[in-house]
């Protein structure tokens, strides 16, 4: 039983010396540090660097056996205010 999380995203060093965006991986843990799940960006490399933080993605969230438990989608869509019907949604 899991009352709080804490997710904590995994720094590629690749990203912090070019720029260049990455695949994000997440580690959520409980209250205690201890690892309970593993977070996977899945998008491709045009998609990360042209399109930035408005980017479609996948996420596939594991268990600790590598067992997927639920996976996360969010579509392209616009990140414009002056177009509320189109904003991001997971």
């Amino acid at each position: 039983q899991i009352d709080q999380i804490l997710i904590h995203q995994q720094i590629e060093l690749l990203e912090i010396l070019t720029s260049f965006e990455t695949k994000n991986k997440y580690e959520i843990k409980n209250t205690l540090g201890q690892r309970v799940y593993f977070a996977a960006e899945d998008t491709d490399c045009c998609t990360r660097n042209c399109c930035g933080p408005s980017r479609p993605f996948t996420i596939h969230i594991t268990d600790n056996l590598g067992h997927e438990v639920i996976t996360l989608e969010r579509p392209l869509r616009c990140s414009s205010c002056c177009f509320p019907c189109c904003l991001q949604e997971v």
